[in-house]
């Protein structure tokens, strides 16, 4: 049932990770509260999490809901991004991680599911770190089509985006795709991080 290659992403968000500085760490991000340091921490543990989703691995990395506390960056963080996200996308080019049931975040869901989760965390948090940090940014066209598919059907309601998505953003109608789901996912595509 193997559909979406999620290596682009993933490559893509190595790149982004690779170049950033020691000194924007600390930066903002488009992620409310949220530093350039602790959103690459972020993005390190939901390799893993989707990693082991992918494996149908029961266990604290798949079973662990997201905590308030922001996680702690490691030491080596540039050394170990390449493999992390290597490994998250190779796991889901496993047809079998696509049926039946599997669990991340604590949260049971379908493989399919799961997978298009993992690809929109990759899709936007790679936006997230590329407008904190000045880089360019590029995805694939399916792997944002496939985030389009997931946040135009999650509901503008509360309930429905908690832990997910802010409230949509609204952007005009000749919006390119990204902006669309820039907005549909609760983000400002014309956000830049505050001078200084």
């Amino acid at each position: 049932m193997f559909v979406l290659d999620l290596g682009a992403p993933a490559t893509a968000m190595t790149a982004l990770i690779e170049r950033i500085e020691d000194d924007q760490l600390g930066r903002p991000t488009p992620c409310r509260e949220t530093t350039v340091g602790q959103l690459v921490a972020h993005v390190l543990g939901l390799s893993v999490a989707f990693r082991d989703a992918a494996g149908k691995v029961v266990g604290p990395t798949t079973s662990t809901p997201p905590t308030s506390a922001p996680p702690e960056l490691p030491q080596k963080w540039r050394q170990i991004a390449p493999g992390r996200l290597a490994e998250l996308a190779q796991a889901w080019r496993d047809p079998a991680a696509w049926d039946g049931m599997t669990q991340a975040g604590g949260v049971t869901m379908p493989g399919a599911v799961t997978a298009t989760v993992a690809n929109n965390e990759l899709v936007l948090h790679g936006w997230d770190l590329a407008v904190a940090t000045g880089q360019p940014f590029e995805v694939a066209r399916p792997n944002l089509e496939a985030s389009w598919q997931m946040v135009s059907q999650t509901p503008d309601t509360p309930e429905a985006r908690q832990g997910l998505f802010g409230p949509v953003v609204a952007v005009p109608t000749d919006a390119s795709l990204l902006d669309r789901v820039l907005g549909g996912a609760g983000r400002d595509p014309q956000w830049v991080a505050p001078a200084g």
